[in-house]
């Protein structure tokens, strides 16, 4: 299940190497709702990370995450973890790319490719 939402980056972070295979990029978004603004804070991991250097703070983007949850036990109190896991940044208001030319996306059929029902079509095959 995914989320978007669209606002002002107002604060980004550095790329932090959590163990030696795990690193993660946290950023903050202003979104304005109703008469308050709030301020989320997002999280970028492993190869994502990156997805960030190309914005600026004050840069309108469009945000695309997934939530995250999880208990992590305490010495033996179990505590509860959100997050906002980002995988697509957009600047606001531009469309997602298209696959390029000749990708296997442009080989499906188009609705006007569908096989005519002309009744001299000899072909008694069902598919």
């Amino acid at each position: 299940m995914s989320f978007e939402v669209e606002g002002r980056l107002y604060k980004k972070f550095d790329t932090t190497q959590i163990t030696d295979s795990f690193k993660k990029r946290e950023f903050v978004v202003e979104v304005e709702d109703g008469a308050y603004t709030q301020l989320i804070k997002f999280q970028l991991t492993q190869s994502n990370c990156d997805k960030l250097d190309p914005y600026n703070e004050g840069d309108q983007m469009k945000v695309t995450f997934s939530l995250r949850g999880r208990e992590y036990n305490k010495n033996g109190e179990m505590l509860y973890f959100t997050n906002l896991e980002s995988w697509r940044l957009e600047k606001a208001g531009e469309a997602v790319s298209q696959p390029a030319a000749g990708t296997t996306l442009d080989a499906f059929p188009a609705a006007t490719d569908e096989p005519s029902t002309d009744s001299t079509d000899t072909d008694d095959l069902p598919f």
